[in-house]
């Protein structure tokens, strides 16, 4: 089975809309949720676009992401704010609280919204660009306190999640997204090794008995289960251990929710900070700053002359050029998947021939 032609972002959209619609979620949060999926591919992180979306689906359809409502204000101080997320659908509640925080950033500089028991919350690249896209400074941390995948440096067990962390900001040309997690490489990631019977490059995740391996297999499908890797590995992977650390106190101490609850459901929090560069330096300070970084970076020479040295974002600026001109592909595997809720939920599917 070969991969669905080229479609355009639109027609995506649409059709990312349409199922979680008929799935019986809210059409505003049908309509964002979608279009933040779309974009992710048109970016091309692909682990975190519509490959996502049969699973919030299954996860819509037993009742585990909430498909109405809004959160629970717990605090509102004007700076500071939590939500309860009430397990609504992640990338939503995110940029509902990037909506409701860059006004306040204009007023105060900063606005900062922690966030417990959101669901999935997709990629984070693609949030922070909807602050960044609007002039402002956005980072986003997230952990899921129900979740156990990597191991302490030091310890074979898993005990956290991969615990990505993400900023964004207005650049010349284009955003810069640096989005990076606290381990060598992500749960998504490995499963997709797992499915396609690949072995990663390099050893990546350690077995039960702490020894490095390639196999993705040991995640989830070994008894007993191995772990992922801190950034660094065995060698420096307490740099990797300690953004988790600080992650885990930013997204789960804010919040005031979090493994220490014993969480059993898939879910996330988030701590989300909104900054307005005009009352600190000032945003042509700002720009001025970043932007000579950012040009000393690409004119750096590279190690490997046919590939220039690039910003965080350069890339993502490319591939959403290439998808508004030339469309989004998938995979045998992805189109099979959503085509199979389509028929489920009653939807026509763009892929059908």
């Amino acid at each position: 089975m070969s991969a669905a032609p080229a479609l355009p972002v639109k027609r995506l959209e649409c059709f990312a809309t349409a199922l979680f619609t008929a799935a019986g979620m809210e059409p505003d949060k049908a309509r964002t949720v979608g279009e933040l999926l779309v974009l992710t591919d048109a970016m091309g992180r692909r682990t975190h676009g519509l490959a996502m979306a049969p699973l919030y689906l299954a996860e819509l359809a037993k009742g585990t992401m909430a498909k109405a409502g809004a959160p629970d204000v717990v605090r509102d101080t004007g700076a500071t704010v939590v939500w309860d997320g009430n397990y609504l659908p992640g990338l939503w509640l995110v940029k509902s609280a990037i909506d409701l925080a860059m006004p306040r950033a204009s007023r105060l500089g900063v606005c900062c919204i922690a966030i417990s028991r959101t669901h999935h919350i997709g990629c984070l690249a693609a949030l922070v660009k909807q602050a960044a896209d609007k002039g402002y400074v956005a980072l986003i941390a997230n952990s899921d306190p129900a979740g156990a995948r990597v191991a302490p440096f030091g310890g074979t067990e898993a005990l956290y999640t991969p615990n990505p962390i993400a900023m964004g900001y207005p650049g010349r040309s284009n955003p810069i997204l640096v989005d990076l997690c606290a381990s060598i490489t992500t749960t998504s990631m490995t499963r997709e090794k797992y499915a396609a019977g690949e072995m990663f490059d390099q050893p990546w995740l350690i077995d039960a008995d702490g020894r490095p391996t390639r196999d993705p297999a040991v995640l989830e499908h070994a008894t007993p289960r191995g772990a992922l890797l801190p950034v660094g590995g065995l060698d420096h992977g307490h740099k990797g251990f300690g953004l988790g650390i600080m992650i885990e106190a930013l997204s789960q101490g804010f919040s005031g929710h979090g493994r220490a609850e014993g969480i059993r459901r898939w879910g996330g929090n988030v701590f989300l900070q909104v900054f307005d560069a005009d009352l600190f330096a000032g945003r042509d300070v700002f720009a001025a700053e970043t932007g000579h970084f950012s040009a000393r970076v690409r004119a750096n020479r590279p190690a490997d002359p046919a590939r220039p040295v690039r910003m965080p974002g350069d890339q993502a600026a490319r591939q959403l050029n290439r998808a508004e001109e030339q469309g989004i592909t998938y995979d045998a595997r992805t189109v099979a998947a959503l085509d199979e809720w389509a028929g489920k939920l009653g939807c026509a599917s763009p892929f059908a021939a």
